[in-house]
């Protein structure tokens, strides 16, 4: 219980991949108190991979984050040989977890040890979300969500770099930036670093955006731009974009963004193309892409209302 509860603290999440009866299984971590620490229980009579498998998908993770633990030398070789992105540990290891590199990430933030409560929170949302029986953007509408949009602090440092380490998919360049290049960004007057918090009727998402820009004299480049895999079915890309935009030709400047295709970010590069950028030089997996001010997209609605601070 000391090694599940220390890893909960540095935000790793815990699941169950298990064969057997759920409710019997519920009712086993209930007992020992420990059901509030699983985000995810698959437990049935098929495949522990198919169960693995389908808890990557639930968490919508990658298979190359999951560890998993077993003490069935049998069920660890099924696993790895289905997966071999997973990493595979005897259960004699569990004790030693925590002082294994990968599971010790280099900086915790507060957002760290929140993360079970997010993703729990998250499930919530997505009950919710099936039991409604309207249409999805009638969902949306009524989350009444908020997207509060601020310059980074110090605070907000170690946060923006684990976004930029973990997040991939919503990403437009993945670039990557340690404590101290953030920290000098923060400093230069000649780039912004924004930071994109969300919450809704269920509660905060922590956390879920990044934006770095340099500020040039008659252009805006958004040299990154990252939201969270968890909000993907939000939209709060193409908001905080849009916002970024507004910003930009108020102050009398181009708004240009560089992208860099990736095996799994071509929905960022659907989201500028959306939310009005041109493509004005294309050297295969880069990109620079541009909005005319002369010719601005037109303002649209969102199901998000954008607070600055």
């Amino acid at each position: 219980m000391k090694t599940l509860h220390a890893l909960d603290q540095r935000g790793i999440l815990h699941a169950v991949a298990s064969r057997g009866e759920h409710d019997v299984a519920a009712a086993h971590l209930a007992a020992h108190g420990l059901d509030d620490l699983f985000t995810v229980l698959e437990v049935g009579w098929g495949a522990k991979s198919q169960a693995v498998e389908r808890i990557a998908a639930d968490l919508n993770i990658g298979l190359d984050t999951i560890a998993f633990i077993d003490n069935d030398a049998v069920e660890r070789a099924e696993v790895a040989a289905a997966h071999p992105a997973v990493r595979c540990y005897p259960a004699t290891e569990a004790e030693q977890l925590t002082a294994y590199e990968e599971f010790t990430p280099p900086f915790v933030t507060d957002e760290s040890a929140q993360r079970r409560r997010l993703y729990r929170t998250e499930r919530r949302r997505k009950a919710a979300e099936t039991e409604h029986t309207g249409a999805p953007a009638e969902f949306l509408a009524s989350l009444d969500l908020v997207l509060t949009v601020r310059r980074a602090t110090e605070a907000d440092l170690a946060r923006a770099h684990e976004l930029t380490v973990r997040t991939h998919q919503l990403n437009t360049t993945g670039r990557t930036f340690g404590l101290e290049d953030l920290r000098r960004l923060c400093a230069d007057p000649g780039h912004e670093v924004i930071v994109a918090g969300l919450e809704d009727r269920f509660g905060s998402y922590g956390t879920i955006g990044l934006a770095v820009t340099a500020l040039r004299d008659d252009a805006t480049v958004l040299e990154l731009l990252l939201m969270s895999c968890r909000v993907m079915s939000r939209g709060v890309g193409a908001v905080l974009i849009d916002h970024i935009v507004a910003e930009t030709l108020a102050a009398g400047r181009r708004p240009v963004a560089e992208f860099v295709a990736t095996d799994v970010n071509r929905q960022m590069l659907v989201t500028l193309r959306f939310g009005g950028f041109a493509v004005v030089e294309d050297n295969g997996d880069r990109m620079t892409l541009a909005i005319d001010p002369a010719n601005p997209p037109r303002a649209r609605r969102h199901p998000v209302r954008v607070v600055t601070a």
